[in-house]
């Protein structure tokens, strides 16, 4: 038996019908997302960029036709057919290329199946995520000026979804769009400058998000540096508080090389300390700021030697600088170095490291320092024997070395001779330390290009290098570039003076020639770059707080900053409230003209109530002041018709605005 009012018996509820997505909205959504996947055409699959754009120009298709949307069941051939193409190509559904190459299938398939409002609604955020993914690729100013025009383009079509139906004109949406990014430019500006940072990133990136930076190694054999020779882009920026030292000054330090298996040098693993290590200044200090771009290491270079430790960062044996975590951000840190030094007798790893070679490798170079040695044993003394070998015999430096063979060091000494500067660097430290002498191999970069427009030091890739360092009693750990003995204008001058064909350097470590004005352009084009750096990219913790306190802050903490965030905030909300009372006043003549007649009569004590109408106003006045009552009553009269009547007829507008001009109380 069943009761009357059962479940079965209750009629069901029809779902809510769906507002279908105007033409416009679905035009201006479609140009959106294809704007936003633009430029990653680049990093995504072929296949995928052409299926993508094949689905967008589907969807605009039906749009314009006016034709059915495809049957769920080739919809989802289609989606699963894309899935696995990001798989087999990935072979992996996470991290940063196969994330975004999935979020752009996927979103094209959901234009094939977007019906109504709440479909727009859910792409228009799908194009914001594809708009943000750009930004793992890059953050330079033309893609980040085009990631803004195109969320306005987002912003349109955001608008024409949610007011499809109001009649807008072609423009009308693009208009409100416009406004209502310029009343966010403020508000985005407080934020950024006074919401306290913090040390690092509030969530970590996918390791792929890190790949394909350039930058020098932890190990280091034939052609690896001058791998690096070819590319002009830039390593760091360096600002100096005073004169900018000499090029044979500027050996900005890097990783520090022990280990030698017979090919390749290597870097130990040394734990790094809080305090800088201990050594002898002889001369001068000189005081820099380094803009360091992302490179997905810990490493941080300074000029030899580094008396300084930048904030969150260590300092090895080897007064290498190495960070907490990897440089995958525009970093700026200050820093303090002196050319001229004298370091502390080594630790016994320290020699024994120093000294280590393989057993029986390069039996020709073994014998030629043992008649250096036969001759004079003194450290010294090998030092110049190796210099004079390499300035006054037939070496050659090049970018192009022919291959060595399985002995490397006797292969470039006594058949090749032509080298770069890993090539003499390995070479001479195998030699001292076949000598007995302990030596390393260090490497970094050497030199640099002034941009004088800009005031600063630019570091490129081009600026590889690779030198040594030996023992010698009395001084510490010596600096000798056995490069500078065959290629002198490569210390003093540049890359660019070292090589007899120009042409094989990247196009920005060029100089002369027809095209220089060229390279001047872009150098004046880095300055624009590198304020972008300074203070937008590398505007962390330290930037912060330096900036506030210039501005007269004093010591900036986070309850300071919070604080001067809320209130510049609750200050901007004030102006632009009573800017807008303003602009809606302006455009009302009527309560203008009545705001004119109030202000008058207020001049002579007779100021309007809050709450009291335009008729029981008039009467007081009128009470009050016998003699005006015929004008206050007129004026009143005709204001609370137009206020409160159902239309303001235009000439009646005019007759309220010329009794108050006219008005005298």
């Amino acid at each position: 038996m069943r009761l009357p009012w059962s479940r079965r018996d209750r009629p069901r509820r029809a779902p809510p019908p769906v507002e279908p997505l105007t033409a416009s909205a679905l035009t201006w959504l479609l140009a959106a997302l294809a704007l936003a996947v633009a430029p990653q055409a680049t990093e995504l699959s072929v296949w995928l960029s052409v299926l993508f754009a094949a689905l967008v120009g589907w969807r605009g298709f039906i749009v314009f036709r006016n034709r059915a949307l495809p049957p769920r069941w080739l919809l989802l051939l289609v989606a699963t057919l894309a899935g696995a193409g990001v798989m087999i190509d990935h072979r992996t559904l996470f991290g940063r290329d196969a994330g975004v190459a999935l979020l752009t299938a996927m979103t094209a398939c959901k234009l094939l199946e977007s019906r109504g409002l709440r479909d727009g609604v859910v792409l228009v955020f799908l194009g914001y995520l594809l708009v943000m993914s750009n930004l793992l690729y890059s953050q330079d100013i033309p893609l980040v000026t085009y990631l803004l025009a195109v969320i306005l383009v987002m912003l349109t079509a955001q608008v024409l979804i949610h007011r499809q139906h109001a009649g807008l004109t072609a423009l009308a949406p693009l208009r409100l769009t416009g406004r209502m990014v310029l009343l966010a430019i403020p508000v985005m500006l407080i934020l950024f400058v006074l919401f306290p940072r913090i040390p690092g990133p509030l969530w970590g990136l996918p390791k792929d998000a890190y790949k394909g930076r350039t930058g020098l190694s932890e190990q280091m054999a034939p052609g690896s540096v001058s791998e690096l020779i070819r590319s002009d882009a830039v390593a760091f920026r360096v600002r100096f508080a005073d004169a900018v030292p000499p090029s044979n000054q500027r050996y900005w330090r890097g990783p520090v090389l022990w280990h030698f298996d017979g090919r390749r040098w290597t870097r130990p693993e040394e734990p790094p300390v809080k305090t800088p290590i201990p050594f002898t200044p002889e001369g001068a200090a000189v005081d820099y700021a380094v803009v360091l771009e992302p490179s997905n290491r810990n490493w941080l270079f300074a000029l030899d030697l580094p008396a300084r430790l930048p904030p969150r960062a260590g300092m090895t044996p080897s007064f290498q600088l190495l960070r907490d975590q990897p440089v995958n951000e525009v970093y700026r840190y200050e820093m303090r170095s002196y050319p001229a030094y004298r370091t502390a007798e080594p630790t016994a790893m320290e020699r024994s490291r120093g000294l280590q070679l393989p057993p029986r490798a390069n039996p020709r170079a073994r014998a030629l320092v043992a008649e250096w040695r036969q001759r004079d044993p003194q450290p010294e003394a090998l030092v110049r024997s190796a210099l004079t070998l390499f300035r006054e015999q037939p070496f050659y430096y090049t970018l192009n070395p022919p291959e060595l063979g399985g002995e490397i060091v006797d292969d470039f000494l006594f058949r090749t001779r032509r080298g770069f500067c890993e090539h003499y660097a390995s070479a001479f430290v195998f030699l001292m330390r076949a000598g007995g002498v302990p030596a390393r191999v260090v490497l970094g970069y050497q030199g640099g290009e002034m941009n004088a427009l800009g005031g600063y030091l630019m570091v490129r890739q081009s600026d590889a290098h690779a030198w040594a360092e030996v023992w010698l009693e009395g001084r510490g750990w010596v600096r000798v570039d056995p490069t500078g003995a065959v290629a002198p204008n490569r210390v003093q001058q540049g890359l660019y003076a070292a090589l007899s064909d120009s042409r094989l350097l990247p196009f920005l470590a060029r100089h002369g020639g027809d095209s220089e004005w060229l390279r001047q352009l872009a150098l004046g084009w880095d300055i624009l770059n590198n304020s972008w750096n300074e203070w937008v990219l590398a505007y962390g913790p330290e930037r912060q707080k330096e900036f506030l306190s210039g501005l007269g802050f004093g010591p900036a903490d986070w309850t300071g900053m919070t604080v001067a965030m809320l209130i510049a905030l609750g200050g901007f909300g004030v102006l632009y409230a009573g800017w807008r009372w303003r602009s809606r006043l302006a455009r009302d003549p009527v309560a203008r003209a009545w705001q004119r007649f109030c202000a008058r009569l207020a001049r002579r004590g007779l100021a309007r109530g809050a709450a009291e109408g335009p008729l029981d106003f008039a009467g007081r006045v009128a009470a009050g002041r016998p003699e005006l009552a015929a004008g206050v009553w007129e004026i009143a009269r005709l204001y609370a018709a137009l206020r409160y009547g159902p239309v303001a007829p235009p000439e009646q507008v005019r007759q309220l605005r010329q009794l108050t001009r006219r008005f005298r109380a």
